[in-house]
């Protein structure tokens, strides 16, 4: 099965500059969103469904509003997924950079999140 990212030419999966790895981490790391890992996929699934019933609606010519509709939906879905992964980032990953004492870790993780927010924040 294909995702999103796969639809998408040129994405790899990752945000620009990311690396892949937490800073100062040897090996896998564990995410934050580890957890929730196949709710999030689950979701992501549904978004992707509903993307494509867009494509679908656009393709048949449907109303306008409808359309519109949809897409504010795929929207809120997206923001809903970004705000729980941006949740478990800060409880998980910020707050083990913190509590490990590595000034040079939690000022990284801190400008990471700083950056995040301010990306997030652009498309809103």
């Amino acid at each position: 099965m294909t995702g999103i990212a796969d639809a998408m030419p040129g994405a790899t999966g990752t945000a620009p500059g990311a690396t892949g790895t937490a800073p100062g981490a040897t090996g896998a790391h564990a995410r934050g969103y580890v957890a929730d890992k196949e709710a999030l996929v689950n979701r992501m699934r549904r978004i992707e469904g509903q993307a494509r019933g867009i494509a679908k609606m656009i393709t048949e010519d449907r109303y306008c509003i409808d359309i519109l509709t949809q897409i504010a939906a795929v929207d809120t879905a997206l923001e809903a997924v970004a705000f729980k992964i941006l949740d478990d980032h800060v409880n998980h990953c910020v707050k083990d950079a913190l509590a490990a004492g590595d000034e040079a870790v939690a000022a990284e993780k801190t400008r990471e999140l700083l950056q995040a927010v301010h990306r997030f924040t652009r498309t809103r």
